[in-house]
């Protein structure tokens, strides 16, 4: 009997990760692609120690863990500088044994695309249905079916495969932000630490990656549909008073600029209702397909990961697919919708716009101990891939 096939649907961070560890784990994988290139499209993501771990564990900690850690004093402030939090990196190292590190994007999907064999990713080709047939299921792509033992739907917070397979299920809500990305050149010795600034429903955000760049954000309280003509007007105009280096930040998005940087922009949305489990039959949801949430605690990307690598261990052994992806929805269902409210109550406090609100939360924050706050973050910073007998099931 030859190997167990799989069809991925998407090749991002999420559906390559787990074509990677499935492959490691004895399965034949195809990856379907609907754009004709794989890119990493997006800026900045930062890989936490559980995404670390998580990589580690499929082989691919030496390519992530290059360069230089995120170092320095990561924390909060206020537009004028001032600091509601802050807390150096040491102790996050010696609480979860490794520091956090920032790259691009691209950086990151390349990583995980060459660790395939040749031939797994088709690009151009889209996953537009799945049907189950006897002991397999079909995949209906645009180049034709594929049979397979299981589809892993890693198609994104817009998947095709959870409307089809969840068609009662609400969908994405509009989450009440949106937010402006972009990749600034080194200039310089890198800055080596990380901020956020919280004004009146309003944030921006620097973090070094560790190939010396600048990946910087901006988030701003609207409604759906709203998108300015010009985003560095419209950057300059909300953040171009706040605190050094800001201003400076925003000179290099100028257009007018020789070597002009590209600024993305995009509203939040999020699966508020989760979805009531991560499979049905021999189809496995994963990532933003699965569990989409804000960007507020960083971990969409992380949690892609973590799933990419507790589905290939739920599949592991010779065990039955739908009983193992079961387990699979077991071990993950709890623990993303956990993650993902908390970032969407992050959120709600970031929106906060009347000034005495603001007062509020800005005096609750710097009066928190960074202990206490790194100690909120354990349960999820401090996860650790699956081991064992697969059919156990992983709880987190």
């Amino acid at each position: 009997m030859g190997a167990r096939h799989a069809v991925v649907a998407g090749g991002g961070i999420g559906g390559l990760a787990a074509a990677v560890a499935l492959n490691r784990r004895g399965w034949r994988v195809t990856v379907c692609e609907r754009a004709p290139v794989l890119t990493g499209i997006g800026a900045g993501i930062v890989l936490a120690p559980n995404a670390l771990r998580a990589l580690d564990s499929i082989g691919l900690g030496p390519e992530v863990w290059a360069g230089e850690a995120l170092a320095g004093a990561v924390g909060l402030r206020t537009p004028d500088g001032r600091w509601l939090s802050r807390a150096g990196t040491g102790a996050a190292l010696s609480r979860h044994g490794l520091p956090a590190r920032a790259v691009h994007r691209g950086f990151l999907i390349d990583a995980l695309a060459a660790a395939l064999p040749p031939g797994v990713v088709r690009l151009g080709v889209s996953v537009t249905g799945v049907e189950h047939a006897g002991g397999a299921v079909v995949a209906r792509t645009s180049a034709g079916d594929l049979r397979a033992d299981a589809v892993v739907a890693a198609d994104g917070m817009r998947s095709v495969l959870r409307g089809q397979l969840f068609p009662r299920h609400p969908g994405l809500r509009h989450a009440g932000e949106a937010g402006w990305r972009a990749v600034l050149p080194g200039i310089g010795p890198p800055a080596r630490s990380a901020a956020e600034t919280w004004g009146r429903g309003e944030r921006f955000g620097t973090v070094p990656l560790v190939d010396g760049r600048i990946y910087l954000y901006a988030t701003a309280a609207t409604g759906p549909g709203t998108k300015p003509a010009d985003h560095h007007a419209e950057l300059t105009r909300r953040f171009g008073t706040w605190h050094h280096p800001i201003p400076a930040l925003l000179d290099r998005l100028d257009p007018r600029n020789p070597e002009p940087v590209d600024v993305l922009h995009h509203d939040f949305h999020e699966l508020a209702s989760p979805l009531p489990r991560f499979h049905s039959g021999r189809v496995a949801l994963l990532g933003d397909a699965a569990h989409a949430m804000t960007p507020n605690m960083g971990q969409g990307g992380c949690q892609a990961i973590e799933d990419a690598v507790v589905l290939a261990h739920a599949l592991a052994s010779d065990a039955d697919v739908p009983a193992a992806l079961a387990a699979y929805t077991e071990s993950r269902h709890r623990r993303t919708t956990l993650i993902s409210r908390r970032s969407r109550r992050i959120g709600d406090l970031a929106r906060l716009s009347h000034p005495l609100a603001v007062s509020a939360r800005n005096l609750a924050v710097r009066a928190t101990p960074p202990a206490v706050t790194s100690r909120a973050l354990d349960t999820v910073l401090g996860w650790q891939p699956p081991s064992g007998p697969a059919s156990t099931g992983v709880r987190a």
